[in-house]
């Protein structure tokens, strides 16, 4: 072949093609790292969200009302809103230290929330693992992105599902340790991610740094991005509810902490199949179908949710889990099209600056708890998810990812 066409040929290969530096050939490799950061991902989410498997003994110790645990959940939650622009700060800088910073701060922060003894340093701590948990994600996503090059779909949800298996099983291992211990051993949560952070340097890549500032045409993007976001803060809101409440509706009802943590582990770890399966299932009966559908069974499930007991209780929270995170590998792919200039940036948006807004979504809907009833923010999360269905039916996807299943 002549010197010219392999030039021309090489010219015309995308970026999220281009072999990652460092990267051995074979399949091997790339399933080692997509696994490495995968379990980064369950650690680091599992110390940054194993509160609410412990706050009922906090809201006791600290004196704190039902309606005040939304405020506590959002001083964690708020951080995340940082994402977006921490993910311009990686598109620009490249490599992977944001990532290995982000594990560690988040490490430092559940070990402050374990020695935290006044409400300001269990507020700080709280700040401290929301905005480090912001730090981690825009690089560890475009880093997958990265990694798996053609399958960024299959991969980007193993990665996920490593952080929906951590923020189950921390708070019902949370909830043991306190139970069995007291609070001040919940220190050993942080262990976990001071070590992953060193094996971050061989599992994650070395991004390439833009060396032009990015550029992001706002004309384009603002209106397809403002619907993406909107319905992302929606199914947020929905998540923070059920996880902040139902322990807490749990509790008062007479249950014991530790299987009121236990809730949360069934919502996050069998939500797994929908996050394993959303990919999936969104190539067979199409990407706009998957949205409608997951947001309409989430409103049927949350809905029931405060009206039965039994196993069915226990089953419609799995069922709200399973649709909750249907919807997430996709939801972050079309952030990272909408704009491809700056993907990092995009997968901040669908998911840290949504979930901020769902935080202060929380932080509203919380004191109807002490107006009301402790149910009564669940009736509001029914309401979000009847919205979201509404902009599911509506919102505007990129051009390969529209109803036609072979898109």
């Amino acid at each position: 072949m002549h010197p010219a066409s392999v030039i021309r040929k090489r010219q015309v290969v995308r970026a999220d093609q281009v072999p990652v530096k460092g990267l051995r050939n074979g399949s091997s490799s790339v399933a080692e790292r997509i696994g490495g950061i995968s379990w980064a991902h369950f650690v680091n989410d599992g110390a940054a969200n194993f509160l609410p498997g412990v706050l009922p003994v906090i809201l006791v110790e600290l004196n704190f009302s039902a309606g005040l645990a939304g405020s506590i959940m959002a001083a964690l939650l708020i951080g995340q809103g940082l994402q977006p622009f921490i993910g311009l700060l990686a598109d620009r800088i490249g490599g992977r230290s944001l990532m290995i910073a982000g594990i560690v701060g988040t490490a430092f922060g559940a070990a402050l929330v374990a020695l935290a003894q006044s409400v300001l340093v269990l507020v700080i701590a709280l700040l401290i693992i929301g905005v480090f948990n912001a730090v981690f994600h825009p690089q560890m996503l475009a880093a997958t992105r990265q990694i798996a090059a053609k399958r960024a779909a299959g991969a980007m949800s193993v990665v996920l599902v490593g952080g929906e298996i951590g923020r189950g099983v921390w708070p019902a291992l949370a909830s043991a340790i306190l139970v069995a211990f007291g609070r001040e051993s919940l220190v050993v949560l942080a262990a976990p991610g001071v070590m992953t952070a060193l094996l971050l340097l061989r599992w994650a890549p070395k991004l390439e740094p833009q060396r032009k500032a990015t550029r992001i045409d706002w004309r384009t993007h603002a209106g397809p991005l403002g619907a993406l976001v909107a319905f992302c803060a929606l199914r947020a809101l929905v998540n923070f509810v059920l996880i902040t409440f139902l322990p807490l509706v749990w509790h008062q009802h007479g249950g014991n902490m530790t299987t009121g943590a236990s809730l949360i582990t069934v919502l996050y770890v069998v939500g797994v199949v929908g996050n394993l399966g959303g990919g999936w299932l969104g190539d067979r009966i199409g990407r706009r179908a998957l949205l409608v559908t997951s947001m309409l069974v989430l409103l049927i499930a949350t809905a029931l949710i405060p009206l039965i007991s039994g196993i069915a209780f226990w089953l419609a929270i799995a069922i709200a889990g399973v649709c909750l995170f249907a919807t997430l590998p996709l939801t972050v792919l079309i952030g990272q099209d909408f704009v491809p200039e700056a993907r990092a940036f995009g997968s901040g948006i669908a998911l840290g600056m949504a979930n901020a807004i769902g935080a202060l979504g929380l932080l509203i809907v919380s004191p109807l708890a002490d107006m009301f009833s402790v149910e009564t923010p669940m009736w509001i999360a029914c309401g979000a998810a009847a919205i979201a269905l509404v902009l599911a039916l509506s919102m505007p996807l990129p051009s390969h990812l529209r109803d036609n299943p072979a898109s």
